[in-house]
Formats: structure tokens, sequence, C-alpha cells
């Protein structure tokens, strides 16, 4: 898809109410211990550049998955999000590397840490209040599709 159809699906979109306009995405379910997580997966290059935008809400167990083709340092950023989010980077096993909190509508980059294969994004505050950090898994990562 062209970047000026990308641009004009975005405009189209910033013009309807909610999300329901983007596509469905598949989910995965993922475990970060005793807390069961309901991930939408954004494994293709259109999918990682749409993530979360334009969403007024998402349900507490709910989150998204970025699975990136290659091990790098990737960064996100929060441009037409509206709900603020964490992202916890993870390495090709699902550790996480760290996690960084966002705000919605900034262009600030958040960046991993080390070379992340997997970016997962959650309601702001989600790992914390869950004791989640550095160093622990989130389990169910395997059956992520490939990232393209």
């Amino acid at each position: 898809m062209s970047l000026r159809m990308v641009l004009l699906a975005i405009s189209f979109a910033t013009a309807l109410p909610g999300w329901a306009q983007q596509p469905q995405l598949p989910l995965l379910e993922l475990s970060a211990g005793m807390h069961r997580i309901e991930a939408e997966v954004a494994a293709t290059p259109e999918s990682r550049q749409t993530g979360m935008m334009l969403r007024t809400s998402m349900p507490p167990h709910r989150g998204m998955l970025f699975v990136f083709p290659e091990l790098a340092k990737h960064c996100m950023w929060m441009r037409n999000t509206l709900v603020p989010l964490s992202v916890a980077f993870l390495d090709e096993k699902g550790r996480i590397l760290n996690i960084e909190d966002m705000q919605p509508k900034t262009e600030d980059n958040h960046c991993a840490a080390r070379p992340a294969r997997y970016a997962l994004e959650m309601n702001l505050g989600w790992c914390r209040s869950r004791g989640l950090g550095a160093g622990f898994s989130i389990t169910g990562i395997d059956k992520a599709a490939a990232g393209r």
C-alpha cells in the first residue's frame, strides 16, 4: 500500500467515530504469570504503522502485540493515538527488556533498551500494577505469526 493510500485511509478514519473502521487483527492469548492478555497481533508493516491509532478505549485485559521481522532497537510513538499506553519491549523469547510509558498524541520516541523482536502495548500502568518488569517473561509469544 502506498504512503498516499495510507494517509488517505487515516484521513478518512479520523472522520469516523471510534475505531470500528480499523481492520480486525488476529487475536493471540498471552500470559504474564497468572494474568491473561488478549493481544491483537500487528505483524505487517501496515498494521504496525496503524497500531492503536484513533481508538478511544481498550479493555483492561486487551493489548496489541507488534511483531517485528528482525531483532533491532525498535521505537514506538503515539501519533494519532488517543489512549495512554505502556509498551513492553520483548526479546525473541518474550522476556521484557524494558517498559516505557507513553502519552496520547505525542511523537516522542520510546525505544527498546536492547534489540527487541516484539513490543506489547497495554493500558498505561498495566505492567507496573501487576509487578511486571525487566526480565519477566510473557508466554504464548511463540504462537505469534512471523513479522513481515
